[in-house]
């Protein structure tokens, strides 16, 4: 015997109280106990077709989803890690992230993603969130040198990667890019072209990345016999984004003429140095400056001159973060990898 549907039906539908449906609502309409429709959730073998079928119907009429979240607490199994990452809108950090969904999702976890703009104050913020909501550990692009929140976490049993970054401690895990390698990358492949002079769009030193490119820059022009307060004009870019090369590139432009050759902090930076300048002179002027950006992401070989990139291997960073994550163990590791230079068009320019 069912119980009554309609008014139960009107009350859930009320605009007055919105709320999801209960296991309770599911078994006042079914007609069972909560026990029962416990057990059509997780071991529907055991209930009689008839009874599972009415619980099933209960459950598609009240559009009835279950709480993860409880459900998790009840087994003592969190199954959601978070992810802090500077800016998502970077394709940089959406192939990392979805590098890092590939390997929780092997084994059965969910991804909580959330962008800290690189601002020391949101990101403390998101990761309190994070750690209020009960992630089983934490994948994190810090926003500065600074890391003893991390530790602290860490110390009360929050499972901590950095990613994007190494680690200063040998018992916080750490997967990272040799920027310092990237940076030489490209600025051998500029001076190897003939040039002597480059303009370094990076952004603030305080970022470890945009620190260890320009190290790696000065260390090849040193290699190179040439004296980087000479050779080097860098300019610090008011955002890392396609705006912020194009407003740089731009006074540039209005100040002098196009750079021979400029090198970017990134591959969006240099999305925005092809805008102004095309806009300026058109693709005649474009092919006259050598251009070489960072991160190789998808859009940089369909440009309309394909461009010059350092590679970063994104997705295998994300994994391996995650795969040290998830380890029972809980073994602390650094993981360094290296990057590649894939040369296009944009950086056979004439000197």
């Amino acid at each position: 015997m069912s119980a009554p549907r309609d008014g139960i039906l009107r009350a859930m539908d009320s605009p007055a109280r919105p709320r999801r449906a209960s296991v309770v609502d599911v078994a006042r309409v079914a007609g069972v106990g909560v026990g029962t429709v416990s057990n059509v959730l997780n071991r529907p073998e055991v209930v009689a077709p008839a009874t599972r079928a009415r619980v099933l119907e209960a459950i598609e009429q009240l559009h009835f989803v279950r709480n993860g979240r409880a459900r998790e607490l009840r087994a003592g199994r969190i199954s959601t890690v978070g992810a802090l990452v500077l800016d998502i809108r970077n394709p940089f950090f959406t192939d990392v992230a979805r590098g890092v969904e590939d390997r929780l999702a092997k084994d059965d976890y969910t991804l909580m993603l959330a962008s800290s703009d690189d601002d020391p104050a949101r990101e403390r913020k998101y990761l309190r969130l994070l750690e209020e909501h009960g992630v089983r550990g934490l994948l994190v692009v810090p926003t500065s040198s600074d890391l003893e929140h991390l530790l602290a976490m860490q110390q009360r049993g929050v499972g901590i990667v950095l990613l994007d970054a190494p680690s200063p401690a040998p018992d916080l895990s750490a997967v990272a890019v040799d920027d310092e390698a990237g940076g030489a990358l490209a600025a051998s492949h500029l001076i190897e072209q003939g040039h002597r002079t480059i303009v370094f769009l990076n952004g603030p030193r305080a970022i470890r990345q945009c620190a260890g490119r320009r190290v790696g820059v000065d260390r090849a022009l040193v290699t190179a016999g040439l004296d980087p307060a000479v050779a080097v004009q860098e300019l610090l870019l008011p955002t890392m984004n396609a705006e912020g090369g194009d407003t740089v590139m731009s006074s540039l432009l209005r100040a002098g003429g196009p750079p021979a050759a400029v090198l970017c902090v990134n591959d969006l930076v240099a999305v925005g140095v092809q805008r102004a300048v095309r806009r300026v002179g058109g693709t005649d002027l474009l092919r006259r400056v050598a251009l070489v950006g960072y991160d190789d992401i998808d859009i940089a070989a369909e440009l309309a001159i394909p461009l010059t990139s350092v590679r970063q291997p994104t997705r295998e960073m994300g994994w391996a973060a995650a795969d040290i994550l998830l380890r029972p163990d809980g073994a602390a590791e650094q993981v360094m990898f290296q990057p590649e230079l894939v040369v296009r068009e944009s950086s056979a320019a004439p000197g």
